[in-house]
């Protein structure tokens, strides 16, 4: 099989779903935010996003499972760690305060980089640092 065939399908599907994000407001900071004050001026609207998300997820991932490989590789890679433990947790947490504070996460992150929005650009640095950190040998010691 060819190189560059192994990288055409994620490489659509990574487009595909940088124009969802766009579509559906999650590149939008204020509706991010709006979503996440459900006590306040709250915008339910990206339920019916984050709903469909799950939908296409859900099914998708059981379609893919039936086959016995995956299409370019030579096994599936499913985590088979299943602990909660600190590090997790921490992670979770630094994810939901940078969610919180700035409406964006990872995936929307990278596509309001297109944006040039300055905000963009400090969280995707955030990201990296903290991708860093977390395969350092100083991560092993949270």
């Amino acid at each position: 099989m060819k190189a560059w065939l192994k990288f055409t399908g994620p490489f659509f599907g990574g487009i595909i779903f940088a124009i969802g994000l766009g579509v559906g407001g999650m590149t939008e900071a204020e509706n991010i935010l709006g979503f996440l004050d459900i006590f306040g001026q709250w915008k339910p609207a990206l339920i019916f996003v984050m709903v469909g998300a799950i939908l296409v997820y859900a099914v998708t991932y059981r379609l893919i499972l039936r086959r016995k490989t995956p299409l370019f590789e030579k096994e599936f890679l499913i985590p088979k760690n299943k602990n909660i433990d600190r590090r997790l947790l921490l992670g979770a947490g630094l994810f939901g305060i940078g969610w919180g504070m700035t409406g964006l996460c990872p995936g929307p992150g990278l596509v309001s980089l297109s944006s040039g929005s300055e905000i963009a650009f400090v969280y995707v640095a955030a990201m990296i640092a903290g991708v860093l950190f977390g395969q350092s040998k100083w991560a092993n010691r949270v």
